[in-house]
C-alpha cells in the first residue's frame, strides 16, 4: 500500500514537472516573435459564395515592411509584445505604433468580437483553458481587436499555435468595402528557423441579428517574418524607449476597462476623430489626458 502511494505521488510530481517544462517551452516560442523582422504580407481571395453576379472580389495584396517587436512584459502567466513599423527613408525613418499581442496562460476572461464595434464578455471554465495560451490582439490604440485560446504544439521540430475566432475587418478591407461585417479568422503562428509565420484562412461573413451567418468569400493570408540584424530597427527601438511611459499609461487605463468584465461597445469617432488619432497626439502624455479620451469612446449600457 505504501509503495503504491509513493508511486502515485511520483507520477503526480512528474506530471507537474512536465507541465512546468511545457509552459516554459511555450513561453520561449512566444518570445521568439520578438526582434527585428522584414515582413511580407500576402492576401488573396480564394473562394466566392455570394451568388451575386456583381460581386467584386478583393484584389490580391502583397506588401513589405520592417517591423520591430518589443518585449513589453515577461511574467509568470503573461508575455506581451508591442509591434512597431519602421517606414520611409532608412536614414530618417518614420515610426508607426502598430498592433500589440498579449499571451495569457490559462486565461478565463475573454472579450469576443460580435460586430458593429462590440465585444461580448465571456468567462470560460478552468478546464476549458487548461494548458492553453490566449492570444489577445489589440488595435494601434490598445483597444480590443480579437482573441482566442489554444494549446501550443511542439512536434517534429515545429512549434505552432492555431485558433479560430471572430474579428473586425482588417484595415485593408474596411477602408474599401462594407459588404460584410465579420472576419472569422483562422490563425496559425509558427516559429521557424528564420523567424515566424502568421498563416491565415479567413471567412468573410455577413452577420445579422436573428439570421444565420452568411459566408460570402474566403481568403488566404500568409505573412512571413524574417529575422534581420537588430541594428536595422534601432530607430524603432529608440522611439519605443522614448514613448513607452505614455503607452504604459494607456494600457493601465484599458486594463481598468477590461477589469469591469462586462460587454464593451465603442464609438467609431468622437469629435470626428478615431481614437488612435486622439492618442497619437504628441501633446497627450498624462493619465489625466489619456483616461477621459478613452472613456469618451465607451458607449454606456
Amino acid at each position: 500500500m505504501k509503495r503504491t502511494v509513493i508511486a502515485l505521488i511520483a507520477i503526480f510530481m512528474l506530471g507537474i514537472v512536465h507541465a512546468q517544462n511545457k509552459k516554459k517551452q511555450d513561453a520561449a516560442a512566444i518570445k521568439k516573435m520578438c526582434g527585428c523582422f522584414e515582413v511580407t504580407f500576402n492576401f488573396v481571395e480564394t473562394f466566392e459564395y455570394s451568388g451575386d453576379s456583381l460581386y467584386k472580389p478583393s484584389h490580391p495584396e502583397t506588401s513589405t515592411a520592417l517591423e520591430y517587436a518589443a518585449l513589453v512584459a515577461d511574467e509568470k502567466n503573461k508575455v506581451s509584445i508591442q509591434h512597431l513599423l519602421q517606414v520611409g527613408n532608412p536614414s530618417q525613418p518614420h515610426i508607426v505604433k502598430h498592433w500589440r499581442q498579449d499571451w495569457m496562460f490559462e486565461n478565463q476572461d475573454f472579450y469576443m468580437y460580435d460586430g458593429d464595434n462590440k465585444w461580448r464578455f465571456e468567462q470560460k471554465p478552468k478546464d476549458h483553458v487548461k494548458g492553453q495560451w490566449t492570444q489577445k490582439v489589440y488595435q494601434v490604440d490598445d483597444s480590443p481587436r480579437y482573441e482566442g485560446s489554444a494549446t501550443w504544439v511542439h512536434v517534429d521540430g515545429k512549434s505552432f499555435w492555431e485558433n479560430r475566432t471572430d474579428a473586425p475587418l482588417p484595415r485593408r478591407e474596411y477602408t474599401t468595402r462594407s459588404d460584410y461585417n465579420i472576419t472569422v479568422r483562422g490563425n496559425r503562428q509558427e516559429i521557424t528557423s528564420e523567424g515566424w509565420i502568421h498563416d491565415q484562412d479567413n471567412d468573410k461573413v455577413i452577420r445579422e441579428a436573428g439570421k444565420e451567418d452568411m459566408v460570402i468569400a474566403q481568403e488566404k493570408g500568409y505573412n512571413t517574418y524574417k529575422r534581420v540584424d537588430e541594428s536595422r530597427c534601432a530607430a524603432a527601438a529608440k522611439w519605443w524607449q522614448e514613448h513607452t511611459q505614455k503607452w504604459e499609461l494607456v494600457r493601465v487605463k484599458w486594463e481598468e476597462v477590461y477589469g469591469r468584465k462586462s460587454d464593451l461597445s465603442l464609438e467609431a469617432k468622437v469629435d470626428n476623430k478615431a481614437l488612435y488619432k486622439h492618442l497619437f497626439d504628441e501633446a497627450i502624455t498624462e493619465s489625466v489626458q489619456i483616461n477621459p479620451v478613452i472613456e469618451s469612446f465607451i458607449k454606456k449600457p
